[in-house]
């Protein structure tokens, strides 16, 4: 298809998949280690990452001795190119351009992701709408991958903000100010002039002037959000075009850009999202899809096909009596699972419930960082204090004088309650990052302990916090000065009586720690590249001794904090393309979930299990499987609606969006919704979704029979029953 900085860029196909752009990096980048990590950080970020206006990929190794990556291909041009040859667009193509971009800027913000060169050649006009690719890789640390196939940087500069040209870093209002200025260049056809601030132009339709012109203000804090300026554009009404959202004459390149592809008989096209501007999360996509752009188009949505999954006990699987009909012909449809009995031997429920009923809701003064909860009680770690509701929502206990000033990020597991102690990763009086216990009768402070190491730059950045007998686990990795990760992990053990150190370990090994709620051994996943990354025993009872080792082909182990792995019934539970359940002690393999014969895209995400640990539950998608911890058979699976999955479907970036109490499963969708599925049937009991929740969604707990949740400022607790 092309070559340039990157390397060269194929096409292929495959007679039952997609026609696929394949991006092969050159030998020359392959061996600068700079590359390698700019590119594995635009590869983890992506993967975080979906909605209808983003281009996604189908697989990538970053870590190969070829580096490469294979995205569904879309004939299209970008707006750069669109706009050398026709000129500036007309309002009707502008409204939909804007709204795309904007709905694909929220996606890319609530994954907690910068995109940071948001401009006319990352913006990509096909048949079926706007797409924006290129995220990850800044211009300061190098080109998208668009720019170098293309080999060339077309007016990045212009597009940037005037926090940017003074040498800030790039942050969401930045992001902001570049849609600001790519919108303007559609209008009017014209590059900005030098780095800085510009004003909305007027050749912008009165439609968009208001809005598009916040997005220029020189002030960040002025700038709308991207949340903010899909539903400003949604509140405009203006006629759209009843066929084609793009002008003839682009349309006729786009299309023409298509017949110069020969795509094979039978691959299915994108479904179309233009040309109606979004004003909510709707479009699923799989956990493999990964943002990429090539020379004469880019990716499309390609998600998983329906699939049947083939159980087994034991190292030889059982054959399932036949695939099971698509659940969904939507991108990101998840697989359709099957055991070793007929078909029908196990319940599919498609999800469908009443909204929640809220047991209570109360205004607290600050922003919980995260929270904990009890039967009783609920722990909230402020910025500067931890407080404490009880379990009518009213303020218990003292406030503590130590909360938590470096936040909580998504993936990031800072608090857990076990027999009657809340801990919590916060700061010490002196400022430093410590280990807290506090008994959840009282609210009082049983001990405090440092939980930080460092070495000249090098320092230990925890993570992870969980308990597991007489012992409470605080796990992490040490970073340097400038936050990069040296690939160390480590595992500190406490004595949960006065916080002594039992003992510590560390080692590039550890990237991501389970710890059980009972037994004396933990579970490290190791990221070792796309298709050899593995999982290792720990033996807590001999400090932290290494064990046996399985592979664990295609999971993303690649982060400390949430556990990116299950237990249940003395057994850990696994897997990336497949599902894998071995005895904790020895490894053996008790069962394992693999996709159908023709099913070798399904990506399973992170498998959960039920307090009593009989149930393992492992999300697909859009779908939830609950299998017995025992021998694998399976119980149900239940469905989201089409276009929506499961956040811990998404793999590596799923981490406490699924939880249980006695009786219910709860967990969120990509639209931020969360819902209370009953643990017997499948069934929903109620969904919850807090219009006014922040764009990054809400933070929530499971205690006793109720789920709390906080959004911004609001505490709201949930029975399980609803």
């Amino acid at each position: 298809m092309g070559s340039g900085d990157l390397g060269v860029a194929y096409l292929g196909h495959s007679d039952g998949g997609p026609t696929v752009a394949i991006q092969v990096i050159s030998p020359e980048l392959a061996g600068n280690p700079g590359f390698r990590e700019r590119f594995r950080a635009e590869v983890t970020a992506a993967r975080a990452i979906s909605g209808p206006f983003l281009a996604s990929m189908v697989d990538a190794d970053p870590d190969g001795p070829v580096p490469w990556l294979a995205s569904t291909y879309v004939a299209s041009l970008t707006l750069r190119q669109a706009i050398a040859k026709h000129g500036p667009l007309p309002e009707s193509t502008l409204r939909v351009l804007a709204a795309g971009m904007a709905e694909a800027l929220a996606q890319i913000h609530d994954a907690g992701v910068i995109h940071g060169n948001l401009q006319p050649g990352n913006v990509l006009l096909a048949a079926n709408g706007p797409y924006v690719l290129g995220f990850g890789i800044s211009p300061a640390a190098g080109t998208s991958t668009t720019q170098a196939v293309s080999g060339a940087v077309n007016g990045s500069l212009g597009y940037r903000s005037p926090e940017q040209a003074l040498g800030q870093p790039g942050t969401r209002a930045g992001d902001m100010f570049s849609l600001g200025a790519t919108l303007n260049f559609a209008a009017s056809g014209r590059e900005p002039v030098g780095e800085g601030p510009h004003g909305a132009s007027a050749d912008l339709p009165p439609s968009l002037r208001e809005g598009i012109g916040g997005c220029l203000n020189q002030d960040p804090q002025a700038r709308p959000t991207a949340r903010q300026l899909v539903d400003d554009l949604s509140q405009h009404t203006v006629s759209l075009p009843s066929g084609d959202w793009l002008p003839p004459a682009v349309a006729s390149d786009v299309a023409a850009s298509a017949r110069e592809i020969a795509v094979p008989a039978g691959v299915p096209a994108p479904p179309s999202y233009a040309p109606t501007p979004p004003s909510t999360v709707g479009g699923g996509i799989s956990r493999r899809n990964l943002l990429i752009g090539l020379t004469g188009g880019a990716v499309a949505l390609g998600g998983a096909t329906a699939a049947a999954i083939a159980l087994s006990s034991g190292s030889s699987p059982k054959t399932a009596p036949g695939p099971m009909p698509p659940r969904s012909t939507s991108p990101g449809g998840s697989p359709t699972p099957s055991g070793s009995s007929s078909p029908s031997a196990f319940p599919r429920i498609n999800l469908t419930g009443p909204n929640a009923t809220r047991a209570w809701s109360v205004v607290v003064d600050s922003t919980p960082h995260c929270l904990a909860a009890s039967d009783s009680a609920v722990m909230l770690v402020g910025d500067k204090s931890t407080t404490f509701l009880d379990a009518a929502g009213k303020a218990a206990f003292s406030p503590l004088a130590m909360g938590r000033s470096f936040g909580a990020t998504d993936i990031d597991s800072p608090t857990t309650f076990a027999a009657g102690v809340f801990y919590f990763l916060g700061d010490l009086p002196d400022g430093s990052p410590g280990l807290v216990a506090v008994d959840s009768a009282t609210g009082k402070q049983k001990w405090a302990v440092p939980a930080t190491d460092q070495d000249g730059d090098i320092r230990a950045d925890p993570a992870y916090v969980a308990a597991s007998g007489n012992t409470v686990y605080v796990c992490g990795s040490y970073v340097d000065g400038g936050g990069s990760s040296p690939d160390t992990g480590f595992i500190w053990a406490f004595d949960t009586a006065a916080g002594r150190v039992l003992w510590r370990t560390q080692g590039t090994d550890i990237d991501n720690v389970l710890v059980p709620p009972s037994g004396r051994y933990l579970l490290s996943g190791t990221a070792a590249g796309q298709t050899n990354s593995q999982v290792q025993m720990l033996d807590a009872a001999n400090r932290g001794a290494r064990g046996w080792k399985k592979p664990a082909p295609h999971a993303h182990y690649s982060q400390m904090g949430w556990p990116l792995t299950g237990s249940a019934h003395g057994l850990f539970v696994f897997g990336g393309d497949a599902i894998f359940a071995v005895d904790q002690a020895t490894g053996q393999e008790a069962w394992h979930l693999k996709p159908g014969p023709d099913q070798s895209d399904v990506r399973f995400g992170i498998p959960f299990s039920s307090l009593d640990a009989n149930t393992v539950y492992v999300p697909v998608g859009q779908d939830i499987v609950a299998v017995n911890a025992a021998d694998g058979n399976v119980k149900w699976t239940t469905t989201l609606p089409p276009h929506v999955e499961f956040i811990a479907g998404l793999g590596d970036v799923g981490g406490g969006s699924a939880r249980c109490s006695a009786d219910t499963v709860f967990a969120t969708d990509s639209t931020k919704t969360l819902w209370a599925i009953d643990a017997a049937t499948g069934k929903a009991r109620w969904k919850y979704n807090d219009p006014g929740q922040p764009d990054v969604g809400f933070k929530w707990t499971v205690g006793g029979d109720h789920v709390f949740i906080a959004s911004n400022l609001t505490v709201t607790a949930i029975a399980a029953h609803g």
